[in-house]
């Protein structure tokens, strides 16, 4: 399937929005799309994506109303969904996630399926942090994440 996928610059730095025409399906930190199976066009919904990500950035969003397409194995996907319960301000520890995914020795997978999550931000994987409350791993880099939880006022 083609998607959409534009690129907009933020205060993280230029990032990409994609779509399948219904849904978000994956936003690129950089430019660093697998561009094959994406056209360079802007949709409503990506404008409405971006505008969403701009209110978030400027501290008047704290909940994105945006329809969400992701794809992976199911624990990928129940590990996804856990991240999106996790409030705006709040941080949970990957053995949190690891326990609302109803495996609590799944820490090391929920890491993994943290690192593959499609949609960064909107999907708010930032907001896991070591049991220690160490800042590990985050797909756009540690600075990013860190911004991200002091614009939440985390740190």
């Amino acid at each position: 399937m083609t998607k959409n996928l534009y690129f907009y610059e933020t205060p993280v730095g230029k990032i990409g929005l994609a779509d399948n025409g219904r849904a978000i399906t994956d936003l690129f930190f950089g430019e660093d799309s697998p561009l094959t199976e994406y056209i360079i066009n802007e949709t409503e919904l990506l404008k409405s994506a971006y505008k969403q990500l701009m209110e978030y950035f400027s501290g008047s969003r704290k909940i994105f109303d945006l329809s969400l397409a992701f794809e992976g194995t199911s624990f990928q996907q129940k590990v996804w969904k856990a991240l999106l319960t996790i409030p705006y301000g709040h941080v949970r520890s990957y053995k949190d996630i690891a326990k609302q995914t109803g495996n609590e020795k799944a820490c090391r997978a929920v890491g993994m399926a943290n690192n593959r999550n499609p949609i960064g931000i909107i999907i708010p994987c930032h907001r896991v942090i070591g049991s220690d409350g160490k800042l590990v791993g985050y797909g756009g880099g540690l600075d990013i994440k860190r911004y991200l939880l002091q614009l939440e006022g985390v740190l």
